[in-house]
């Protein structure tokens, strides 16, 4: 059902004599973040644990499957399902307990990233892992087991886990941890995508620190051999925070030039004053931006989303970058990980047909060459990504892992109807580059993989196993999403 096209009517119709709890003023248009398909849905949002427990009890009642959503941060269709019932997690938002003595943070799933390090910054502690917005939710985050520019060093949000409570469709609820009998569900949950349960408190370990700021340079690359070594330099050289930029349009032998921008923390005893740095405002990034309002912004930008407008900015922004390479300064901890917030709503740029974020992770021996092939079926195609992010990686246990000891390259690509097709051809192409080198795929950012090629870098017995314990805490398959349908069927 495409969103001009709204469910049937339920309100009259009556089951076991209970009147349907699907009434049409619940439709909403749904979309994920980057917007290139808009859903239309049943919305409900329940405030604690027993209104999810109703939730599920009418879903069955009625034969309608469940999708779970947080703040929709998610680039593609994980977190929501059409013509069906999608519970938004947004105002199970309460911090249920903070130990500042053990760095402990214990949280509903609709906390937000921005919540949790505002609870904790003034006594010294950050989360460990963040993605490159505030404001994706803590269970969202989970559900995806983000990681963030430190992934090589701190890993994935569920690393920094210690434990959760799960509500079940069925009703149990359970606590699993990495031990504990539940912990084949524990590491199944986390990066599960939504489809095996509710987080309903989830329990993460703080990372301490001894100041709010951050030491940041940035480095240019004059290709992309040499991006690679700047990269594997500074994070050998202790960077706490490594992401590389690259120039999409660059070509001959500028292919993958860029810029890695690193940030470390100040040496305790180099803040004067950490105390002042660890405020939770000190650390907010503000409304404006050269005294213009950032709410403005993406109206200003919109002119310049297409191929001419973002070649002038690609190269404008590496020369500037290359003039100061190497050049020391400092930041907020919240300035250098949140890039996505400077400009709110930035997406909204790209048009009314949304964009579309492809990104994978690929070994580290085989990355060089299979990162320039995808760089290179980009060119072929006349397809550029408008943003080309590069970063370093490990692997880690969680079943449904993307997660592999090498690099991965993010790009964003303008949706329009022209070349929507276009773009889901070259998405298969690229797929094809990443399993052959051994590659995996994110989630959070998927809109186009087939389900012929989830066995292909996962393994069969991951995706066996994964079905089993499907069928063992959701027996009637009531949690779905769109993602879910798409890549399992």
């Amino acid at each position: 059902m495409g969103a001009n096209h709204a469910p049937r009517d339920n309100r009259a119709g009556k089951r076991g004599g209970v009147t349907s709890v699907l009434p049409r003023d619940r439709i909403e248009p749904l979309q994920g973040f980057g917007g290139a398909e808009t859903v239309a849905g049943y919305v409900f949002r329940p405030s604690n644990v027993s209104g999810i427990r109703e939730a599920f009890v009418a879903a069955r009642a009625y034969g309608v499957p469940v999708a779970l959503r947080g703040a929709g941060k998610s680039y593609g269709d994980a977190a929501y399902l059409r013509e069906a019932v999608t519970l938004d997690l947004t105002r199970l938002n309460r911090v249920l307990d903070w130990n500042p003595d053990t760095g402990v943070l214990t949280v509903e799933p609709g906390v937000t990233i921005r919540q949790a390090w505002q609870t904790t910054v003034g006594d010294g502690w950050l989360p460990p892992v963040v993605s490159g917005t505030m404001y994706s939710t803590i269970g969202g985050a989970l559900a995806m087991n983000i990681h963030g520019k430190n992934h090589y060093k701190h890993g994935t949000l569920g690393e920094n886990t210690l434990s959760f409570d799960l509500l079940l469709p069925g009703g149990d609820h359970l606590t699993c941890t990495p031990s504990n009998e539940n912990r084949d569900l524990f590491y199944a949950a986390i990066g599960g995508f939504g489809v095996l349960g509710v987080f309903t408190t989830i329990r993460l370990q703080m990372m301490s620190v001894q100041s709010g700021l951050m030491r940041v340079r940035q480095f240019a690359a004059r290709n992309l051999t040499e991006l690679f070594a700047v990269t594997d330099r500074e994070i050998a050289g202790g960077s706490d925070y490594t992401v590389g930029w690259l120039d999409p349009f660059a070509s001959g032998t500028n292919v993958g030039r860029g810029l890695v921008q690193t940030a470390s923390f100040l040496p305790e005893g180099h803040d004067p004053a950490p105390a002042q740095t660890l405020r939770a405002d000190r650390q907010d990034l503000g409304d404006t931006a050269l005294g213009v309002p950032k709410s403005v912004l993406w109206q200003l930008l919109k002119p310049w989303v297409n191929d001419a407008g973002m070649r002038v900015l690609s190269a404008l922004r590496y020369r500037l970058g290359a003039a100061t390479s190497g050049k020391a300064g400092t930041d907020t901890w919240a300035g250098a990980n949140f890039l996505l917030d400077y400009v709110p709503h930035w997406q909204n740029a790209y048009g009314s047909g949304g964009l579309m974020q492809y990104q994978t992770q690929i070994p580290a021996t085989a990355a060089p060459e299979a990162v320039a092939e995808q760089l290179r079926l980009c060119h072929a195609h006349r397809l550029f990504p408008y943003l080309s992010v590069f970063k370093r990686h490990r692997a880690d246990p969680f079943l449904m892992s993307y997660s592999v000891d090498g690099y991965s390259l993010a790009l964003d690509f303008k949706v329009t109807s022209a070349n929507r097709d276009r773009l889901w051809n070259l998405a298969g192409e690229l797929d094809a580059v990443t399993i052959a080198a051994g590659g995996r795929f994110y989630f959070a950012k998927d809109a186009t993989l087939h389900p012929s090629r989830i066995q292909a870098f996962l393994g069969e017995a991951r995706v066996q196993t994964f079905r089993e314990i499907k069928r063992r805490v959701d027996p009637q398959n009531l949690l779905q999403t769109d993602l879910y349908r798409r890549i399992f069927g």
